[in-house]
């Protein structure tokens, strides 16, 4: 699953989710802006920063890593950054690291040099399987759970989630009803992509699935392939939608040739593509990488 991406996603959306999952409420989240900077002169790129839309001396500036599988040079490479960064914005008085694991077994085994550095009160480490659970938790917090639920009790977390979106209910919650879902029904097809129709027609209500893209994309694929290469299709569409969402987000509006260019790639290449998005900074990055991935 394109976790990097999913939370790419979540975090533009709604950048209330860092603090709620740093246990910080911040009235002001939405004064932030996420995304991805790189380091000039080096070849570093950092790919999560929260940056004040209204710079001031007293406003930190967040460093997000999320992790979900092991990396013995993670700290190396995430100290790195940040410090090549503050150097490069001496503007910049406060700052914060927010390293966000899948859980323990991706955090590194040896802290080494670091070990002191991960000990200020600046640096932040969440488990995302060990968050407590809460009452008045926001929708997008539950997306993150559903992201590292156990797979025996995906469906239940989903199916629940959908109901919450459709009550409308959560006052807190920054995306709309039908985003929620799409978000929910994105996840639930990476994980589970051997569900048939029937079951994703369960969890959701089939009122509700009807209406999201996902579904519309692989039914029409189904009724002339079959239900299960259907969802196999629907899969596909989903992620790639939701890379194009990203393309669009970080270098803007994409001609309609690049979008046909998208539509024909392989599962292989929207996967190689979903990881390497993150350090384009134009459109031509974006041609590059698809003339390179072609030859």
């Amino acid at each position: 699953m394109q976790t990097d991406s999913l939370f790419y996603e979540l975090f533009q959306t709604a950048p209330a989710l860092l603090f709620e999952l740093i246990q910080q409420p911040n009235p002001n989240a939405e004064a932030y802006t996420f995304r991805s900077i790189e380091l000039k002169q080096t070849a570093f790129r950092i790919d999560g920063v929260f940056i004040p839309k209204l710079n001031t001396a007293e406003t930190p500036v967040y460093f997000v890593e999320v992790q979900f599988q092991l990396d013995e040079r993670l700290y190396a490479r995430l100290f790195s950054e940040v410090m090549i960064f503050l150097r490069q914005n001496p503007e910049v008085q406060h700052w914060q690291i927010v390293v966000i694991y899948g859980g323990r077994s991706c955090k590194p085994k040896r802290k080494g040099a670091h070990a002191s550095l991960l000990l200020l009160p600046e640096v932040h480490i969440v488990y995302l399987d060990e968050l407590a659970e809460a009452d008045t938790e926001s929708l997008e917090l539950g997306l993150v759970r559903l992201i590292v639920e156990p797979p025996q009790t995906s469906i239940a977390r989903a199916r629940q989630l959908v109901q919450q979106a459709k009550a409308s209910s959560n006052a807190i919650s920054r995306l709309s009803a039908s985003a929620i879902i799409e978000m929910i029904e994105t996840i639930v097809v990476y994980k589970f992509p051997h569900l048939s129709w029937q079951e994703v027609e369960a969890m959701f209500g089939l009122s509700e699935l009807k209406q999201t893209r996902v579904y519309q994309q692989g039914k029409e694929e189904g009724i002339e392939q079959g239900k299960e290469e259907g969802i196999e299709q629907g899969i596909e569409q989903g992620e790639r939608s939701l890379i194009t969402r990203q393309l669009s987000r970080l270098i803007g509006h994409l001609p309609q040739p690049i979008i046909e260019q998208l539509n024909m790639l392989s599962p292989d290449a929207l996967e190689a593509l979903g990881e390497a998005l993150l350090d384009f900074r134009d459109i031509d990055d974006l041609n590059q990488w698809l003339t390179d991935y072609q030859t």
